[in-house]
């Protein structure tokens, strides 16, 4: 089953054009990761399927229904979360309210507030969440005060707060540790048993360890799709990013 598709999908910036006529498509169950060099329109595209911006042209379709003019709220309740580049918490709450606030979002289209203990829905899925990435013994730290890996464990946990079955990440290695990026990448696995990722990453290892398919943007456009070693294969890719 086709989880996601986008066709011919467009957007531009003044006279300026990040993303230009793009086909896609992301099977239910699989790891996609996407590559290219920076400018290539890799975060405008996963933007665009998160509803963090809108298109200028063509169509997102989710589990086989028109979202494209879907505003963000209304696509967290499909079923879509998406981690951000640079790590976005808030400092000042505590690890368990942070994934609170997250979990609160999946049933509610309100404004950053903590919820009470009335909700326990949402604070059994905070929890879960923070067990699932391992962190549970810091719920009651103040979430700026950890360390900066546990900060991006910590968005991957508002992430799966919102029980989605699709997890988009946004360099997600970024700033870590050898180390860090090794449980990164167990972490991943164990959540694709569930969940639908897909994946920007500057790191050809993970990549290559990840991905079950890989879609290469260079200028806006896809410029090759297919499995790891058809990307290590392709002459234009090679050129393009690889070298």
């Amino acid at each position: 089953m086709k989880l996601l598709r986008a066709h011919n999908l467009s957007k531009s910036f003044g006279g300026v054009q990040a993303v230009q006529d793009v086909d896609f498509d992301l099977e239910q169950g699989e790891i996609r990761a996407i590559i290219g060099a920076n400018g290539a329109g890799k975060t405008t595209f996963v933007s665009l399927l998160s509803g963090r911006i809108t298109a200028t042209a063509g169509t997102i379709e989710f589990r086989g229904q028109d979202i494209t003019d879907l505003p963000i709220h209304k696509r967290v309740r499909k079923g879509i979360a998406y981690t951000f580049q640079i790590t976005s918490i808030f400092p000042n709450l505590t690890v368990l309210e942070n994934a609170a606030i997250a979990a609160q979002n999946r049933f509610h289209a309100s404004p950053a507030t903590i919820p009470t203990d009335g909700h326990p829905d949402i604070y059994r899925n905070a929890n879960a969440a923070l067990q699932q990435v391992g962190i549970t013994a810091l719920q009651d730290e103040p979430a700026g005060a950890i360390a900066y890996g546990h900060q991006r464990l910590l968005e991957v946990a508002m992430g799966l707060a919102l029980n989605p079955l699709l997890l988009i990440f946004d360099e997600p290695t970024q700033g870590l540790s050898d180390a860090e990026i090794q449980d990164f990448c167990k972490l991943v696995k164990q959540i694709n048993q569930s969940t639908t990722v897909l994946l920007i990453e500057h790191n050809m290892s993970v990549v290559m360890s990840l991905a079950h398919r890989i879609t290469v943007f260079d200028r806006g456009q896809v410029l090759a799709q297919g499995s790891p070693d058809q990307i290590r294969n392709n002459a234009n890719v090679q050129a393009a990013y690889l070298g």
